[in-house]
């Protein structure tokens, strides 16, 4: 990536009438220069549309990137489970380059009690079968462990890390706003900020800060953690020196503010950080 871009969570709430191919149009009007697929429930764009997706953003400059499915647990203690988890990946991964996109995320997994090393080990041999598969068909795009909001869900930012240097095709997703609420409260400073954005550049050289994959919104939490998403300005979250540390790191790669306003806190940040 050359800057920093910064998009919505989905379809603008402004656009009319609200479908995907209007959306990549809204966020150009609205001077945003990315979209993130919602894939949380399934994928709702099919192989023949895709080809259209693609020619439009490439036409525009829109980056596209994805939210996959929640329904992805590659921590499952069930074998079932584990291969729909693999088998949904799949299916987001190729949607998304098919339709000429960036990055893909997901929340990886679940502790459900077990020691956290051996998590981390399933975590890793499904994201292997993922990329693997991917990279023998020929599918080039980013896989993203997300950072999560709860301390019972798989994917702190150590881990994500990780991840990241045992895996090819492999960066983390950084949810500022998850790395908030996952600790009830912490994560909020500006030196904490730069910590954050140190480790990624430590674990994984300034490849990662030049490609990065952002998900920040205001975030309602409590002591188990991520509660609900909430707009900047209704919350807690000190986005303002979070947004000195981005500049301070030179970093670059896509934003997608999570926000219920959707473009709203985009905008809001674009045009505080520029």
């Amino acid at each position: 990536m050359k800057s920093l871009l910064f998009g919505t969570p989905g379809i603008p709430m402004s656009t009319q009438p609200r479908d995907t191919m209007n959306g990549i149009r809204q966020v150009k009007s609205l001077g945003l220069d990315a979209m993130e697929f919602e894939f949380v429930q399934s994928v709702h764009i099919s192989e023949e549309k895709a080809s259209e997706v693609r020619k439009l953003a490439e036409d525009l400059g829109i980056v596209l990137t994805c939210h996959g499915q929640y329904f992805v647990n590659l921590a499952a203690t069930d074998p079932a489970k584990y291969h729909a988890s693999i088998n949904r990946m799949l299916l987001a991964a190729r949607r998304v380059a098919e339709c000429g996109g960036y990055s893909v995320t997901w929340h990886m997994g679940y502790y459900l009690g077990r020691p956290k090393p051996a998590v981390h080990e399933l975590v890793v041999k499904g994201v292997k079968e993922v990329v693997k598969t991917l990279q023998d068909e020929g599918v080039k795009i980013w896989i993203r462990p997300e950072t999560t909001g709860k301390e019972t869900q798989w994917g702190d930012l150590q881990e994500t890390i990780r991840l990241s240097q045992e895996v090819e095709q492999v960066l983390p997703c950084v949810d500022f706003g998850h790395l908030h609420a996952r600790y009830n409260g912490k994560n909020n400073t500006l030196e904490e900020f730069r910590d954050i954005l140190a480790q990624v550049e430590k674990g994984l050289g300034r490849e990662a800060l030049d490609n990065m994959h952002i998900q920040c919104c205001g975030i309602n939490y409590g002591p188990k953690g991520e509660k609900n998403h909430l707009n900047f300005e209704e919350s807690d979250m000190n986005w303002r020196d979070m947004l000195k540390a981005w500049r301070e790191f030179k970093i670059k790669g896509v934003v997608i503010t999570e926000s219920p306003n959707i473009e709203g806190d985009a905008l809001l940040l674009k045009k505080a950080y520029y």
